[in-house]
């Protein structure tokens, strides 16, 4: 059947295609829409991240092996280098036990008493301290002769000798004193050296709980810090010997001569202060050196703002005419009040019955009026109560303050003279408090001195000092974790900022689409058109196994029409295109290959063609014909048309009706159509393409198309109503990406073998 026994358009010269806008072929289109397929992405996005997969991980890691190893590796090499130029550190430590202060011998009542004071923190941590301090190290420095030739000896000799000093140990450093004349100020200089030299390599710290004290000294040599280690607890000791005895016997006659002097100015002070009280006739009540005048006036005064107040009160009533609770409770007012109610109340009740002039009535008015006189009386009575309420509260205000006022110049005289009183028992005060402390201190001193035992011992010296630093095997087994954990952390993050399609799995997961195949990538330096001439290569392998799921992608075959699309540009569209389309002419089939590409066309290239006059432009506006616009392409059983010249509307031109009429034509002509088409993304082409054919693969090009723009890509198809039998994962790197898919194909054989491992 031919395109001339078709129905066709009335249009201007020769054939033309007819007018179908039926679905071609047998092709059921799924109803899904955009939003649906949004949906499908999101719970699978959400169910993945609530899945814990470790081969995924796995993968990750294998993928980025290199990286774990370089990263890994080169943290151990600094690790290694650190260790090879660390100055090689030697620690000696003796064990000292301080115990309480030194017994205390206090008198009681006559008697002599040997008594252990308890255990204090702050006496060890003073202690400790003091071990630290610099004249101990310069005592240290003294005792072991130290000079500025054993401090040159433990100079840092440089990484290479301490290279050796590993494999070989190095000598101990002599620290015997070499007699020189020196200046003054260059004496001084050295001796701060070595009393810092001592410092900086001595460290203390107590045993939990305990009374024991380790004495640490770190030193490049072994023997060197084993006799600092030493010299520090003897020097401890026997300073702690001259210190306890020195300070009692200097302390005792120091206060000796204190308090015979403090107890003299003490009596000279109390006897003044009393013949200064005898001759200003004061007489005292209270510690506080308080007067009798002035007690008085305090008294008094207290009693002036209380009768103020009673004045104050009073007044208020006077003036506004009031009662208090007490007046009114001692008058008749109040049952004058309730009988007068009384009366009120039988008036007007029946003064509903009678007029007021009827007798009886008129006898109640005159009770009321009677009783109205009674309670004026009574209150006239009240008021002048109040007013001689108000009366006397003035005159005992008037008396206070008269007696305040005379009392106030009698206080002030008194106060003017005590001021000297309290100067003088402020010193008496200040010469007691003095005494009574020196008397205290004397008698603690006089029983410590007695005590002569030394409360501070050795109970292990330093006999050996071990090397700490560097610690080889510790230093490589830090840098060797640190560094994995810094390559596995770099691996991981690389991998979760890549965005990317990389493996089947991916395209499974993310797009929920059938892999329909997996294309390697061509090794660099190839070409692929030479490699797709290899029909033994993995990648016309690959093809092959394309060719073979799209006869099981729909339920009767392999699609009629069959468009190749992907999410952008660049992602190897035409070189699917070619390589299906020779792959299912190979079968034997009559194949028509369309570049349906109107913007960017590539095809041409791919086979070698030049671009044609007329073409598919040509033909879906009306100006050609089928068979004007199908050419040869050099190949047996494959046949194309070009896009011919680009047009100013593609989209236009796409979804008139001539595309499904040269569809509909063509599927009578040839077993096969494959179109080569255009971008998903940013154009309209695709979806209109993906409408009007019976299936649509989406072209994923692996590390480079981005999740996010496959999955809209895939929703702009859904939505366009296009039947995606699969996806294509193209430019797959088996050697890096880890995901368990790899090509092996076996060249021993003419007919080859391809191999899929799983891992």
């Amino acid at each position: 059947m031919t395109d001339d026994n078709l129905p066709v358009e009335p249009v201007q010269g020769g054939e033309r295609l007819p007018a179908r806008h039926e679905p071609v072929g047998q092709r059921a289109l799924a109803p899904m829409h955009g939003h649906g397929a949004l949906s499908l992405f999101e719970a699978e996005a959400e169910d993945e991240a609530s899945e814990f997969d470790l081969r995924k991980y796995w993968h990750i890691l294998l993928k980025w092996r290199w990286l774990v190893i370089s990263i890994a590796a080169a943290v151990t090499a600094l690790a290694l280098f650190k260790t090879l130029t660390t100055t090689p550190m030697y620690s000696a430590q003796a064990l000292v036990q301080i115990d309480t202060k030194p017994l205390e011998v206090s008198t009681v009542t006559g008697s002599q008493t040997a008594t252990d004071v308890t255990w204090d923190d702050e006496y060890l941590q003073t202690q400790l301290e003091l071990l630290k301090s610099r004249s101990l190290a310069e005592r240290v420095a003294t005792r072991l002769n130290l000079d500025q030739g054993a401090l040159d000896s433990l100079g840092d000799p440089g990484w290479m000798s301490r290279l050796m000093g590993m494999i070989r140990p190095r000598p101990a450093a002599p620290t015997t004193a070499r007699t020189r004349n020196v200046p003054t100020a260059q004496a001084n200089a050295i001796r701060d050296a070595v009393a810092g030299e001592v410092s900086g390599g001595l460290s203390v710290s107590r045993v939990d709980n305990t009374r024991l004290v380790w004495i640490r000294y770190d030193s490049p040599s072994p023997d060197f810090a084993v006799r600092v280690a030493n010299a520090v607890a003897e020097e401890f000791i026997a300073s702690n010997q001259e210190h306890y005895s020195g300070r009692s016997n200097f302390a005792k006659t120091y206060l000796e001569e204190q308090l015979a002097a403090t107890k003299a100015k003490l009596e000279a002070s109390e006897r003044k202060m009393v013949e200064y009280a005898r001759a200003q006739g004061l007489t005292i009540t209270d510690e506080d050196g308080r007067t009798l005048a002035l007690e008085s006036l305090t008294q008094l005064s207290t009693a002036l703002a209380q009768a103020q107040q009673e004045r104050i009160r009073a007044e208020a009533r006077y003036r506004n005419n009031a009662t208090s609770a007490d007046q009114l409770n001692a008058s008749a007012i109040g049952p004058l009040q309730q009988q007068r109610a009384v009366l009120m109340s039988q008036y007007q009740q029946k003064l509903a019955t009678f007029k007021p002039d009827y007798p009886e009535m008129v006898q109640l008015k005159q009770q009321i009026d009677e009783i109205d006189k009674q309670i004026g009386a009574e209150r006239g009575r009240v008021g002048g109560s109040v007013r001689a309420e108000y009366e006397a509260a003035v005159a005992e205000e008037s008396a206070l303050s008269a007696k305040v006022e005379q009392l106030r110049s009698q206080a002030f005289v008194a106060s003017s003279s005590s001021i000297e009183y309290n100067i003088l028992k402020r010193d008496v005060d200040t010469n007691r408090e003095l005494y009574n402390g020196l008397l205290q201190r004397y008698k603690e001193i006089g029983a410590t001195s007695e005590s002569t035992a030394n409360n501070i011992s050795v109970v292990d010296p330093a006999i050996d000092a071990g090397r700490f630093q560097p610690n080889v095997r510790q230093d490589l087994t830090r840098g060797v974790l640190f560094g994995l954990l810094l390559g596995v952390l770099a691996a991981f993050l690389l991998e979760y900022l890549d965005d990317t399609l990389k493996s089947p799995q991916d395209i499974e997961q993310k797009l929920r689409l059938a892999v329909l195949g997996v294309v390697p990538k061509v090794d660099d330096g190839k070409r692929i058109a030479d490699v797709a001439a290899d029909p033994t290569s993995a990648f016309s392998e690959s093809y092959r196994s394309v060719r073979a799921a799209l006869q099981f992608s729909t339920d009767h075959g392999v699609p009629r029409t069959l468009l190749v699309t992907s999410a952008g540009a660049g992602e190897g569209k035409s070189t699917a295109s070619l390589a299906l389309a020779r792959n299912f002419a190979r079968l034997g089939k009559n194949v028509l290959l369309v570049e349906g590409d109107l913007r960017n066309p590539s095809m041409h290239r791919n086979l070698g063609l030049k671009t044609a006059a007329s073409g598919l432009s040509g033909l879906l506006s009306g100006s050609d014909t089928l068979s004007a616009v199908v050419q040869p392409s050099g190949e047996a059983g494959l046949q194309v048309i070009l896009a011919g010249p680009l047009p100013p509307n593609p989209a236009e031109l796409l979804s008139g009706s001539k595309l499904v009429s040269m569809l509909t034509v063509a599927v009578e002509r040839y077993d096969q159509i494959i179109i080569d088409g255009p971008p998903v993304l940013g154009l309209a082409d695709a979806p209109i393409l993906s409408n009007s054919v019976d299936g649509t693969v989406l072209i994923v090009d692996a590390g480079r198309t981005k999740i996010r723009t496959a999955q809209m890509a895939l929703k702009r198809l859904v939505a366009a109503r296009a039947r995606v039998v699969g996806a294509l994962l193209s430019g797959y790197d088996t050697k890096q990406a880890a995901y368990g898919y790899g090509y092996d194909y076996g060249r021993g054989s003419r007919e080859g073998k391809l191999k899929l491992t799983k891992g």
